[in-house]
């Protein structure tokens, strides 16, 4: 399947960028979310209008890829930079995680890594973070520590979407949220955030806002006036997959519209995706794309991406070379005029003991500034990018891209061309498979170190599961 946005005619009216002034910045992160579910990417039985709205307003990338297909060490990369390999950030966080690691104290983003909100407070910007944490409960892990001046959410990758008082783990700034604005917490958080807007729209200081939504990650929970609204789908479990879908397209319509009555559209790069492919356990659809969550087909780790600043970037696009996720900082960084932070200084003696000698430890960041190649203004370069989880590992050079399996032989596809990876070219292109490997053997040995924990073993079957039942279709109904 294919699909294709109306190409506007655009002309830069909006010059504040280039004259220096720094953005509002606003990410806004699915959590589960199936490559398929947007009206624009081939839903017929989902409602979003608001998010449908927003990729016909900027650049929409037909290849977007995160770092992992699996939640938690696909936010360590999007929220470093780096690939989260570098630093040992393999493995999911979850509750198989302790005990399988090597030492619990570095369960979560080693806090020698600098943050968005790192980077983005150095250059002056007021920074929130509101929703889903998943990379560490302790305190050096904590979003207040990690460059975000405000936080409310949960440090765990889950949690119910009707918190009740004292039966919740919904903190705001360290403090547990003694009273909900809003009973349904896609909606709660929603509210988080535009009051947090209210207390800094009207400052000269830029802020940088991070909504991670847990929608529509499990459990499957939603309001019944959105479910009445889908009594069409016959699946039931589909049906809540489509409430909670829209409940979470509400919320972006809602703050879309308060930057419209604020005046402040054109001054603020809005960017959408969610942290991996759709999962198999939320009745997400993938659409054409092979694979689910956890495993390292294009259904895993490609995802619905769009880039909106009206005035700067162009409106109805698309962009047609691969993105990644690891790009959120040095574009942030360039819309914003301002250097990220140096890589981080030599961590304590205690952390070093996990890294092999000889290797670089600090070093580089790993995305590039994708303005100029959003904008038509330059060609892109050729894009190198690497997965390895739960004994998969995988590599896309250009247009063709490795999976070295964990329970079976490696395959070889080209994606952009073959969505589904329906066809295994690795019988009839032995030298590139070749040469691919060779790339994939180059990546794993410069690491500086081994996975500093692993998931439970029962992950690791479930994702071998995946590549041989898996099989694209139509949208449930």
């Amino acid at each position: 399947m294919r699909w294709l946005l109306v190409v506007t005619c655009f002309i830069s009216v909006h010059y504040t960028w280039a004259e220096g002034r720094q953005p509002n910045i606003l990410v806004i992160l699915a959590d589960d979310m199936g490559y398929g579910d947007l009206g624009v990417t081939g839903s017929v039985h989902l409602r979003t209008p608001h998010l449908d709205s927003l990729v016909k307003s900027g650049v929409f990338c037909h290849q977007g890829y995160v770092c992992s297909p699996v939640c938690s060490p696909s936010r360590a990369g999007l929220f470093t930079g780096r690939d989260p390999r570098r630093f040992g950030y393999q493995a999911n966080l979850n509750q198989g995680a302790a005990a399988y690691d090597t030492r619990p104290e570095l369960l979560g983003l080693p806090p020698g890594e600098h943050t968005l909100g790192d980077h983005l407070r150095s250059a002056g910007y007021a920074t929130a973070l509101i929703g889903k944490w998943h990379m560490g409960m302790g305190e050096a892990f904590h979003p207040l520590k990690r460059g975000f001046d405000y936080y409310c959410g949960m440090l765990t990758g889950s949690h119910t979407y009707f918190p009740k008082a004292n039966q919740h783990r919904i903190e705001r700034n360290g403090q547990p949220v003694q009273e909900f604005s809003n009973p349904y917490l896609t909606d709660f958080f929603t509210d988080e955030a535009l009051s947090w807007l209210d207390q800094h729209q009207n400052k000269k200081q830029p802020w940088f806002l991070f909504l991670s939504y847990n929608a529509p990650h499990g459990p499957m929970e939603a309001t019944g006036d959105d479910l009445a609204l889908f009594e069409h789908i016959e699946n039931p479990r589909r049906r809540t997959y489509a409430a909670m879908m829209y409940a979470l397209d509400r919320s972006v319509g809602r703050l879309r519209q308060y930057l419209k009555v604020q005046g402040a559209s054109q001054d603020t790069l809005i960017v959408f995706f969610s942290d991996n492919g759709g999962a198999t356990n939320n009745a997400s659809w993938n659409a054409d794309l092979s694979g689910a969550k956890g495993c390292l087909r294009e259904g895993g780790v490609r995802v619905p991406m769009v880039y909106s600043w009206p005035g700067v970037l162009p409106a109805g696009t698309g962009y047609e070379q691969p993105a990644s996720s690891l790009d959120l900082l040095p574009t942030f960084m360039a819309a914003a005029h301002a250097n990220p932070l140096p890589l981080r200084e030599p961590m304590s003696h205690e952390d070093k003991s996990n890294f092999k000698k000889g290797v670089q430890h600090y070093g580089p960041y790993d995305g590039i500034n994708l303005l100029p190649y959003l904008k038509g203004e330059q060609t892109a370069p050729p894009r190198k990018l690497f997965w390895r989880l739960q004994g998969q590992a995988s590599v896309l050079q250009g247009t063709e891209k490795l999976i070295r399996l964990s329970h079976r032989p490696a395959q070889l596809f080209r994606p952009a061309s073959d969505r589904g990876e329906a066809h295994d070219l690795s019988g009839l292109e032995p030298d590139t498979l070749q040469s691919l490997f060779e790339e994939l053997s180059k990546w794993e040995s410069m690491l500086p170190t081994v996975p500093l924990w692993g998931s439970s073993p029962h992950w690791m079957g479930q994702s071998a599961k995946i590549y041989d039942t898996y099989v694209p279709g139509s949208e449930p109904k």
